[in-house]
This record gives C-alpha cells, structure tokens and sequence, in this order.
C-alpha cells in the first residue's frame, strides 16, 4: 500500500486547467510541455508519483522533478526550461555595438562598390576589420553569427525602403484642396444616388504615363494548336517605334476614363491637363469641367471652371 505523500496539494485555476488540458491533447504544442501539463493534470487529479511515471513511460524522479517545480514556482512557469548559459559569450555587447555601426554604414563609405550590404560580404568585410577594430573575437565570426547580432535588433542593411521627403512647403495646403474636391464628389454623388438635383460639374482625376516604349512584332504571331502548342507563338525579335505618353482622365462620377496616347511629352500642366479639359469639354458640351490633376499642384489658369 502506498504511503500518503508529504508533498503540498497542486493548486489550479479554472483558466490552468483549461491551459494544461489543451496542451496535454496538443499535437503540434512541444512534446515537453505536453508532457508536462499531464504530469501536473495527473497529480491534480491526486493521482500518485508513480502511477504517473508508469503511465507517461518515465521515472520517478523525473516525474517528481517537475511536480515540485510547479509547486515553488507556479503550474504554468514549470512548464518552460529555465535560462541557463553554459558559460559567458565570447562576443561581448561592445564588439555587437561594432557590427551594427558597420550594417549601418553605407558599403561605398567604407572603399566597397555595392550599394548596400549583403549578409556575406558585411561578415567578410567584419572578419577582415575585427583585429584592427579591437574585437578579435569576431575575426571568425561566420555569416550567421552577423546574421544573429543583426537580428536582435532588428536590422535589414541589404533591403531597402522608399520613402518620400516633403520638399513643397505648402503641401498641407495643397492636400487639404485634393481631399475637400474629393469630399465634395462623393457628397453629389450620394446626391445622386438619393435622386436629389446635384451639381453638373464633371470632376475628372488625371495621370499620365511617360516614357513608355512602343515596339511592334516583325513576324506574325502563331496561334495555339491543340494537342502541340498550348500556348500563342511570338517571334523573339522585336522593332522599336520610340517612346510615348499615355494619359488617362478618370471620371468620378461614373467611372468612366478617357484616355490619350502621345507621341510627344511636353509640360505636365500644359500637356495634361488642359489636352484632357478640352477633350473632355467637346465630350460633354452641357457641362463645365474642374480637372484635378494627381502628384502635382495645379494654378488658378489650368485648374478652372469652364462653361460651354
């Protein structure tokens, strides 16, 4: 007969026992802390160290191991390995600080012809400077261990990240003018949709696309043919006609886009705009036109009501 355990009771919360349940059933939770969350489960249940042992396939003392460490620190806790460091890093935060000044200067500072970092060229580049730098213990420092002092922080000097630089003192102005255009567009067409009278003026939005490269094919293409070519056949070779512009002028009203291909690319303000208000202003001849024109500001002279 067994004798009574001198052990204290285990203590678990409605919210523990929830925890410790889904994790003993768990299939992609770690082996350990399922193994775990049953040990305690089952002397929860006043089950003893043993019939434990027996049950889970391990030893008494294992079993009472982690009995007791849930008991001094806490059901939940017991379940994770405490930290321990087998012995002090060779590579001391001073030598880490070395690394991530270095990824964050730029190659090219430093006599290099890359733009940016690659992982292997910044540990080759730390193994080659570390001795003259103070830090000898980095002049084996391989490609993950870069990797890894890189990560803590964390630190990405082979990617980069576009942004854009605020260089028009009036922006806020001239933003505040685009999204009251846009409020009022969607207040006529909510109008619109209730079938109350709204306002005839036609907003348009306007971007355009430069430079693009128009080619022709030299050969004709080949159609698929079944059961040999799944795919339509195109000659490699290819003849450039130049460049061109495409502009397009989105309604917002109906959706509708209007749309211009050119040949030559003159001023934005000019060109663009007042191209598209005359075009649209022969389309729609009842109606007067205010062109908002996308990325660049417009004046009272390109940017006005017109009446037809």
């Amino acid at each position: 007969m067994a004798g009574k355990t001198r052990r204290s009771k285990l203590i678990l919360t409605d919210e523990n026992k929830v925890e410790l349940e889904q994790l003993a059933r768990s299939r992609t939770a770690p082996y350990r802390e399922a193994q775990r969350s049953a040990i305690l489960l089952g002397y929860h249940a006043g089950e003893s160290i043993s019939s434990i042992g027996r049950r889970l396939g391990m030893t008494r003392l294992s079993v009472s191991k982690w009995v007791a460490k849930a008991l001094a620190v806490g059901p939940m806790a017991a379940l994770k390995d405490n930290y321990h460091r087998p012995r002090e890093p060779v590579i001391g935060d001073d030598a880490k600080a070395w690394v991530v000044h270095v990824a964050c200067s730029k190659p090219k500072d430093l006599g290099y012809a890359a733009e940016v970092w690659s992982r292997q060229a910044l540990a080759r580049h730390i193994r080659e400077h570390a001795g003259e730098a103070g830090f000898p213990a980095l002049s084996r420092a391989a490609k993950a261990t870069v990797h890894r002092i890189l990560a803590a922080q964390p630190l990405h000097p082979e990617k980069i990240k576009y942004y854009l630089e605020r260089r028009d003192p009036d922006f806020e102005t001239k933003m505040r003018n685009v999204l009251i255009v846009y409020q009022d567009v969607d207040l006529q067409n909510a109008k619109r949709a209730a079938g109350e009278p709204a306002s005839s003026v036609i907003t348009v939005s306007v971007d355009e696309k430069p430079g693009v490269h128009a080619i022709a094919n030299t050969a004709p293409d080949l159609p698929p043919v079944p059961g040999k070519y799944p795919k339509i056949g195109r000659d490699h070779e290819y003849e450039r006609l130049g460049t061109c512009s495409i502009l397009a002028a989105l309604d917002l009203q109906d959706g509708h886009i209007t749309a211009r291909v050119e040949d030559r690319h003159r001023s934005r303000m000019r060109y663009g705009c007042r191209g598209f208000r005359s075009l649209i202003v022969n389309q729609s001849p009842m109606f007067k036109v205010w062109a908002h024109c996308r990325r660049f500001a417009l004046n009272a002279e390109s940017a006005g009501s017109r009446q037809r």
